[in-house]
């Protein structure tokens, strides 16, 4: 917003908070990145028949209050028989980045986690993954890159050109293995054992997070608006129309 960059990828909630706030300038969804939530139900224990009913009763540490992780995580809690506020102990006070190590020194028997963390864990035997967020939410667009509707406009042949670099991308995923896409991803995470990298893109590649095109279509933007509403953080309703521009992810897709 104070033009420290031309694009973001973030979620697309984004866009919504920023609109709610009377922009001038709104911010505008162009190219959909995933198309899933992203985290994992971790439980402390090794559950061999897992039941979403097995979390009632128990400390569920969460992800912060208001982000995309945690009101998708309370969307699929209520989807499932269960109220975050009354059925369980839910903690949702821990910075971001110290939800691994919180959970990992003993607070909660189930955490909302991202990977590689989730898989790490698993590896490790410090938890036990036992659901998947983004198979139970459907599909939502999770992480969409975004410009002011200004730049856009006005610069829109880099707009174009963008887009169509992010599809070449998602068509290079859609067609290779878990294994290729590992490999040429694993210089991003040095920190990161191989066969986890590769557990991690086989996961998210099974469960469809990956985005086969950068368009984000109506149904998703309105899935998107039931979650944060139902989490009691949509400001107001908006059209797709309105803070969407789909032509050029239409264009890509089509040459």
């Amino acid at each position: 917003m104070s033009d420290g960059a031309d694009i973001a990828l973030v979620g697309s909630e984004t866009s919504i908070y920023v609109s709610a706030q009377g922009s001038k300038d709104p911010v505008i969804n162009f190219a959909q990145l995933t198309q899933t939530d992203g985290t994992f139900l971790v439980s402390r224990e090794k559950i061999d028949n897992f039941s979403w009913d097995q979390l009632k009763g128990s400390t569920f540490l969460g992800q912060r209050k208001g982000g995309m992780p945690q009101m998708v995580g309370e969307f699929v809690l209520k989807k499932k028989g269960i109220d975050p506020k009354t059925d369980l102990n839910l903690i949702q006070n821990i910075d971001f980045a110290n939800i691994p190590s919180a959970f990992a020194s003993g607070t909660g028997e189930y955490v909302q986690l991202f990977e590689p963390t989730a898989s790490i864990f698993e590896k490790e035997g410090k938890g036990h993954i036992v659901a998947s967020f983004g198979n139970e939410s459907g599909k939502v667009p999770y992480t969409t890159f975004m410009a002011k509707e200004s730049f856009l406009k006005e610069d829109s042949e880099t707009a174009s050109k963008f887009t169509k670099a992010i599809y070449k991308a998602q068509q290079w995923v859609e067609e290779n293995s878990a294994e290729e896409i590992a490999a040429s991803i694993a210089p991003q995470f040095q920190d990161t054992e191989q066969d986890i990298i590769t557990t991690v893109v086989e996961r998210y590649k099974k469960q469809d997070s990956y985005a086969t095109d950068p368009i984000l279509d109506a149904g998703e933007w309105i899935n998107l608006q039931d979650i944060m509403d139902e989490a009691g953080e949509l400001p107001k309703r908006i059209d797709h129309d309105t803070l969407v521009n789909t032509s050029f992810a239409e264009e890509a897709a089509t040459k």
